[in-house]
């Protein structure tokens, strides 16, 4: 038995190579990986050595030979290959371990691996006699196998085969990326995306429990921020479980901004914000936001931009039940009381999320792909278009409100009064409607605060819902052909008006 090593990743290299060579089998290694081998005193056979034939250009050729393809590629079923590998005193190759040069962390034509991604896809190709294992962590599945049966099984090797082609596929979507954005007649968006994904976790279930549902990244990337969530108890998360974590998870870090003292709480339930709040004391932060909508909080998504202790876990559980708690870390007794009293609860401990670069939406056949929105807050492009001037709380107010609101789904209306979201209009088919509903949950506690619309008021009557909340404020994109009207309404109701020129509409 032979075993080809060619790896540039070489953790669990030893281990293989020692485990193979205690079983008997012959070991061919080429260039980096040979050297590793003889560092640790590994008997083997040097690429060259097989193929007769030294390394070429800097390395660019070394296996792309047929000694070394003829032993993954032959059918051993089909006699004439046999007779063919004979005749030219080629041998098997049973076993292929290569992964390729890590391309995305330092993009260029010398990181484009050639004889690599071949001698994987050959291996795979040929998976029926052939495994070929690209990941090391799947090392010690194969040495095992080989040591209880003397080789690797079929259902591994198709496994094996089947991650080797998703590996290959990767790696050549990220350099069809890379050479697109490189071409300046490409435009903001690169002509094609391929999206590679591998399964990570399965889920409970999907939107509905009759829908199966798991979760995917894209082989080979490094934004797969989920993969550092730590689950530390609750059932099985479930398809909206980890839709309105991340939203709620994003919308804390949206509020409170990088290097900012202030700490952050949200409540999301089915995408959207039913509580925000910000301040400096982490408890009474998400006291308030749970005050902002407490019967919109049974059963929706707690998250907050600090640690639990056991304080702070007590007025969790003292709240009607909440699906998921995700924050940046637990003290123990806070995990102990989520035991105790909050079985069912899933209690994520997550790192700072990832933005992503674009957006994905599954549309006719295919994808929508824009640019994603990173909805910042107030900037110099903000025009305060009234008599009335706003002060810096009231200013505080609107962008809290504006960044919120640029993530609620449209038609979108969020009044927020002294750190503290209190009241959210969403997903109405008209924007006076989602002014009247982000109003009657307000209750009167909007009075001297601010109110954001996600895109301009076609007419004062939604303005007009606002001001009657009592708001001091009211910020919005403008555009419309009735701003005049418009903003003519707010100085008539005395309230101060400022334009963003950017819109925010989520869909």
């Amino acid at each position: 038995m032979r075993a080809l090593l060619s790896v540039y990743d070489k953790n669990g290299l030893v281990a293989l190579a020692t485990g193979l060579a205690d079983l008997g089998w012959e070991l061919v290694a080429s260039g980096g990986t040979s050297a590793e081998l003889a560092a640790a005193g590994i008997a083997h056979r040097d690429v060259a050595e097989v193929t007769g034939a030294p390394e070429m250009l800097d390395g660019r050729v070394k296996t792309l030979h047929p000694a070394i393809h003829g032993g993954i590629l032959a059918d051993r079923a089909n006699p004439a290959h046999l007779a063919a590998l004979a005749a030219r005193g080629i041998g098997l190759i049973d076993l292929v371990a290569c992964n390729l040069y890590p391309f995305t962390s330092s993009p260029s034509i010398e990181m484009i691996d050639v004889g690599g991604p071949t001698m994987v896809r050959a291996a795979a190709k040929n998976h029926a006699h052939v495994a070929v294992v690209v990941d090391p962590a799947d090392y010690a599945v194969v040495l095992d196998e080989i040591r209880e049966h003397g080789n690797v099984s079929e259902g591994t090797r198709r496994r094996l085969a089947e991650a080797a082609f998703a590996h290959t596929a990767a790696y050549d979507a990220a350099i069809a990326e890379w050479l697109a954005a490189r071409d300046d007649t490409a435009g903001a968006l690169p002509r094609s995306i391929a999206l590679v994904l591998e399964r990570q976790q399965e889920l409970r279930y999907g939107e509905n429990p009759h829908q199966r549902a798991a979760r995917y990244r894209r082989v080979g990337a490094d934004d797969d921020w989920w993969a550092a969530v730590t689950q530390h108890g609750g059932r099985e998360l479930s398809f909206i479980n980890l839709i309105d974590a991340e939203a709620a998870w994003s919308l804390c870090h949206a509020v409170v901004g990088d290097g900012e003292a202030e700490v952050a709480a949200a409540i999301v339930k089915h995408a959207n914000p039913c509580g925000v709040a910000v301040g400096r004391d982490l408890a009474a932060v998400y006291a308030r936001a749970f005050e902002a909508d407490p019967v919109s909080a049974f059963g929706g998504i707690v998250a907050v931009t600090g640690r639990i202790d056991g304080s702070l876990a007590e007025a969790v559980v003292a709240h009607p039940l909440a699906d998921v708690l995700i924050a940046y870390g637990y003290d123990l007794d806070a995990l102990a009381l989520f035991a105790a009293r909050r079985k069912n609860m899933r209690v994520l401990a997550a790192p700072r999320p990832q933005a992503p670069l674009l957006a994905f939406r599954q549309f006719a056949g295919g994808c929508l792909v824009q640019e994603a929105d990173p909805a910042g807050g107030r900037s110099d492009e903000w025009r305060v278009v009234t008599a009335r001037q706003p002060t810096a709380d009231q200013l505080d107010d609107a962008e809290l409100a504006w960044r919120v609101c640029a993530r609620t789904t449209s038609n979108a209306i969020v009044l927020a009064r002294s750190g503290q979201v209190v009241g959210v209009g969403c997903g109405q088919q008209n924007r006076r409607d989602a002014a009247r509903l982000a109003a009657e949950k307000a209750a009167g506690r909007a009075e001297g605060g601010a109110a954001a619309s996600d895109a301009f008021f076609p007419f004062r009557d939604g303005l007009d819902a606002v001001c009657d909340a009592g708001v001091a404020v009211v910020v919005q994109p403008g555009g419309s052909v009735h701003d005049d009207e418009v903003i003519a309404a707010a100085n008539e109701r005395g309230v101060a008006m400022v334009l963003t020129g950017e819109r925010h509409f989520r869909h």
